[in-house]
């Protein structure tokens, strides 16, 4: 996984309409491009007399194969339509950030289920988020499908499907509800979490891509 950093100085001439801009259209506009899983915006704490304020804004994506199609794609566009706006108000700088590893306090007992039926059976992907590699066994989720439609273009989701005879194989995993509020981190916006019923019987969390991603 990686974050795209973009800190950025801005003039306090213009600085109540720019943050207005940011929350409401530019951060938007960039997740809507469906190259991130989300974004988190902070102010620079810093006593410096620099006659502005500084602000970090971190987008979180997969895979560097995604952030390179977000500058091919995206970034002139949205680059042009800032300084277009602002000028020379708003100076930002860039930088990559590759996630090694997140720590966590510890945990709790294990008490949800989790069913996968993509990049969370990945043993990279386990370790990346809890810090450690997942046992689980096979299962399944009947009445749903593997849908059509790539989140971002890229990621797998499923749909309800109305025959009953289908059924998404994957795999289910016992975590605790710490751990599952690190799941929500990594799926980002772009999924929504959904308690399910498998063939099995076992009742865990499933994640369902959002239409518009």
């Amino acid at each position: 996984m990686l974050i795209y950093n973009v800190t950025l100085h801005v003039e306090n001439s213009i600085l109540a309409h720019w943050l207005d801009w940011m929350k409401s259209t530019h951060i938007p506009e960039v997740l809507a491009t469906g190259k991130f899983l989300e974004a988190t915006m902070t102010r620079i704490l810093s006593e410096e007399d620099t006659g502005g304020t500084s602000y970090s804004v971190q987008y979180k994506t997969r895979d560097r194969d995604t952030l390179e199609r977000y500058y091919r794609e995206d970034a002139p566009r949205l680059r042009k339509e800032t300084e277009k706006l602002f000028g020379d108000s708003v100076i930002a700088f860039r930088t990559e950030l590759e996630v090694l590893t997140i720590e966590k306090a510890p945990m709790k007992s294990a008490t949800a289920y989790l069913f996968s039926y993509g990049t969370l059976q990945e043993s990279d992907v386990q370790k990346m988020i809890f810090s450690r590699t997942l046992r689980g066994i096979k299962d399944s989720l009947r009445s749903h499908t593997l849908s059509e439609e790539m989140v971002g273009g890229l990621y797998p989701t499923i749909r309800s499907s109305e025959n009953t005879d289908d059924s998404v194989h994957g795999f289910v995993y016992v975590i605790s509800e710490e751990e599952l509020t690190l799941v929500d981190a990594y799926e980002g916006e772009a999924y929504e979490r959904k308690h399910v019923t498998l063939e099995s019987g076992i009742k865990a969390w499933v994640y369902l891509g959002k239409t518009g991603f």
